[in-house]
Order: C-alpha cells, then sequence, then structure tokens
C-alpha cells in the first residue's frame, strides 16, 4: 500500500506539472466545458421566475445548483472510453500492461493530479459567474467536509464506470455505440441536464439504483443544503457502496479482458 501511494504521489506531481505547462490550453478547455451549465442555468432561472419553483428549486436553488455544477462537473473529468480502442488497435497498451503498476491506478492519479490545477483555473470563472448570477451559498462545516469528500468519491465512480466501459474494447473494436447510449443514460439520470427532482417521479426512483446522481447531483445538493443530515449521509454510504462494486467490477473484468488481448495495428 505504501508504494501504491509513492506511486499516486509521484503521478499526481507529473500531471500538475504536465498542466501548468499547458495552463491556457487547460484553461480554454474549462471554459468550454462551462458553456454547457451557464445554459442550463439561464434557461432555469428563466422558468423558475415565470412559473416560480419546480420541485423545490426556484431562482436561488437552480442558480446556486448550476454554479457549484460546473465545479462538479471539473471534477468529473476522467479518461474517455473511446480512447482504449486506439490503445488497443494501435498496441500502445501492450507498454502499459509491462509496466508494474496497473494502468488503472495511473490514469486515476493522473486525472486526480491534473484537477488541483483544474480547480485553481476554475475560481476566476466561479467568481464571475457569482457576481453575475449571485448565488445564495451558505454551507454549514458538515455540508463542506461532507462535499470534500463526495467530490472525490464522486470522481472515483465516474473514472471507474467509464474505465469499465472501455474495457469493452478488448471485446470489440465498435464499441462507441454502447458508450454514447451510457452518455445519454448519465445526462438524464445524474442532475447533469436538470435536478432530478424536477423531473417525472419515476426518473427519480430509477435513478436512485445506478451510479449517475451519486456523481453529479448528490455532491451539489450536499453544498447547496437540498439534503437533510440524514440524506447526506445515506448519499455519502451509497458513494462508498458504488467505488466497492466498481472495483470489484473492474478486477473480475480486467482478467477477462487482457486474456483476449491482441494488438491490431495500423
Amino acid at each position: 500500500m505504501r508504494k501504491l501511494l509513492a506511486v499516486y504521489a509521484a503521478e499526481m506531481k507529473f500531471a500538475v506539472a504536465n498542466q501548468m505547462q499547458y495552463r491556457w490550453a487547460a484553461f480554454f478547455s474549462l471554459t468550454g466545458f462551462l458553456i454547457e451549465p451557464v445554459v442550463y442555468l439561464v434557461v432555469w432561472r428563466t422558468v423558475a421566475e415565470q412559473g416560480g419553483p419546480i420541485g423545490g428549486y426556484g431562482v436561488a436553488e437552480f442558480t446556486s445548483y448550476y454554479i457549484v455544477w460546473t465545479l462538479v462537473r471539473n471534477m468529473n473529468l476522467a479518461l474517455a472510453p473511446g480512447s482504449w480502442d486506439y490503445w488497443i488497435q494501435s498496441g500502445r497498451i501492450s507498454n502499459d500492461l509491462m509496466h508494474p503498476v496497473a494502468v488503472y491506478h495511473r490514469q486515476l492519479a493522473g486525472f486526480a493530479g491534473f484537477k488541483f490545477v483544474w480547480i485553481l483555473l476554475w475560481f476566476p470563472v466561479a467568481a464571475v459567474l457569482s457576481l453575475i448570477f449571485k448565488p445564495e451559498l451558505s454551507p454549514t462545516l458538515l455540508q463542506g467536509l461532507v462535499f470534500f469528500v463526495a467530490i472525490w468519491l464522486g470522481y472515483i465512480i465516474r473514472f471507474s464506470l467509464l474505465f469499465l466501459l472501455g474495457l469493452i474494447s478488448f471485446w470489440t473494436t465498435r464499441a462507441q455505440a454502447l458508450i454514447e447510449i451510457m452518455i445519454g443514460a448519465e445526462l438524464l439520470l445524474s442532475g447533469r441536464l436538470v435536478p432530478l427532482a424536477v423531473m417525472p417521479e419515476w426518473v427519480e426512483r430509477l435513478a436512485g439504483w445506478l451510479p449517475f446522481q451519486w456523481t453529479f447531483q448528490y455532491p451539489i445538493e450536499v453544498l447547496i443544503g437540498q439534503l437533510s443530515n440524514r440524506d447526506v449521509f445515506i448519499g455519502l454510504g451509497m458513494q462508498f457502496l458504488w467505488v466497492g462494486l466498481m472495483t470489484g467490477a473492474i478486477v473480475l473484468t480486467w482478467r477477462r479482458a487482457i486474456k483476449r488481448y491482441t494488438a491490431v495495428g495500423s
């Protein structure tokens, strides 16, 4: 475990240096990712202003939700499943298989390191959004601490889910269709498009059985105070449960996937 932690520290340090070297590219990429929540924010603020609160969300709640969303979105950026198609077809994955540390750990640590720079770059953007839209945020110490844990657990869950989805490429060279279906389901069932309280009740119930909302909506609602203390800790338990389930699924799938590996070449 000590050696693995040293690997994580080294990979994260390298990732920070990498992003600082290309900080302007990272900043413009970050700005591009923020277009989506700003559009949602403007639309749902307008709806709430004209029609009143919806599912417990009024103007203030929608504003806080989508501004915190921008931070959670940055935290949830992870390895794209489509990367596996290229790695396998080109044979690049062979280098990773010979590395003493599993590719999962190195990629998880690398993307975690990126986030320190992304969050640093996020602050001025968040400040501008706050000046324009004036969110009402007053989290308690408990909510702040749980939020900090929740955004990291949400990142691990989403990274693991996308990693697991990418492993399908060991069985087929056309995994992109399935990836698109998953991304569509995530958009609707995570609270990324709109808070689930605004959706039909059956959608909210379905989302409770899936991992998506624990990566997006749950951390946001913790910080903006939309959850009771009981629901906060239930959500934290669900996150730990999904981390365990994803870890087990990756271990089982990885062992079978590498047995099928054959570089296609280009």
